[in-house]
């Protein structure tokens, strides 16, 4: 697992002005179009943004599968219950961070996977905070 740098290049698509409801649409919506920049919606640092293959199931319980791309940002300060990409033992892990009365643990969205309480002598580095999954859909 290694970080896949952003590129400056803008990713421009189409935007409808109007919203889209999930029952039957509105037969006098506008269907007005203009352009959007995803880079302007997914990332708040480019310089300290990377994107993040995902392998294993261990986080499935919040949508986060194998094969999803992840936006890590690591210049957000990772507080408790932030979706965070881990460094334990020089090992790669997208866990729940726990940080709580000086236990810190990394938790899994999966329950046939155990909590990770870090113990003295375990090396624990936070990489940086999930902030998007690009989860596709087909």
């Amino acid at each position: 697992m290694q970080p896949i740098p952003i590129q400056a290049v803008p990713v421009l698509l189409s935007s409808f002005v109007a919203s889209v409801h999930a029952g039957f649409p509105s037969p006098a919506a506008d269907h007005s179009q203009k352009r959007i920049d995803l880079n302007e919606h997914l990332i708040r640092n480019k310089e300290a943004t990377f994107l993040f293959r995902v392998r294993g199931d261990s986080m499935t319980g919040i949508g986060i599968y194998e094969g999803d791309t992840l936006l890590v940002d690591r210049s957000i300060d990772p507080r408790h219950n932030a979706i965070v990409l881990a460094v334990l033992n020089n090992e790669f892990a997208i866990k729940r961070l726990y940080r709580r009365g000086g236990v810190v643990k990394l938790i899994a969205e999966n329950p046939i996977y155990p909590p990770i309480q870090i113990k003295q002598g375990e090396e624990l580095s936070i990489w940086g905070v999930v902030t998007f999954n690009l989860h596709k859909l087909y």
